[in-house]
């Protein structure tokens, strides 16, 4: 079995949490690689087309990806001391409401973005992609797991909220910084 590094005093459903965001995020980033690849994922050549709309698709899939991985933060070492190769930053401990913000504000987008893509697919205000059965059901399958991405950074920054305030308990707990290496 995989040994997952974390801090001693983050739950284990928390850490599990953590490293599941940036697999929920994988699919739908794979699939407009895949768009941008010219794969036969919708029938809608113009889709993704041309440098821009191709920079646009493949810039869209790495920012999500690299979003979704700031969720380990919250159970790291990093999370609590920036890295020392940080300039300005580095060595510094990281303002718990300041990352508790950061994590819930993003929950806030995420879940307009959810809405809004329920919403679109339910009203038909999407832009009417034509595709078959199979590859409605590859896009469906991709971007479903999409659904858990706010829901799972909402629970994670709960719990480093909890362990990183005065409420929390734990070595952290009271706002200590965590130890000096870096995982």
């Amino acid at each position: 079995m995989m040994k997952i590094k974390a801090l001693p005093d983050v739950p284990r459903w928390a850490v599990l949490a953590a490293h599941a965001v940036p697999l929920v995020t994988l699919p739908s980033g794979l699939w407009r690689l895949a768009l941008v690849a010219g794969l036969p994922v919708t029938q809608d050549a113009e889709l993704g087309a041309g440098f821009w709309g191709s920079a646009y698709v493949v810039s869209l899939s790495v920012v999500s990806e690299l979003l979704a991985f700031l969720t380990l933060g919250l159970v790291r070492s990093w999370g609590e001391v920036f890295p020392r190769w940080m300039p300005f930053l580095g060595g510094r401990r990281v303002n718990p409401r300041a990352a508790t913000g950061a994590a819930f504000a993003g929950v806030a987008g995420l879940c307009a973005i959810v809405a809004w893509g329920v919403y679109a697919s339910i009203a038909d205000l999407g832009p009417g992609i034509p595709a078959s059965p199979a590859q409605d059901a590859l896009l469906i399958a991709c971007y479903t797991p999409l659904l858990a991405w706010p829901v799972l950074v909402a629970a994670v920054a709960a719990s480093y909220h909890r362990r990183r305030t005065s409420g929390g308990r734990g070595q952290y707990g009271a706002g200590r910084p965590a130890a000096s290496s870096w995982v």
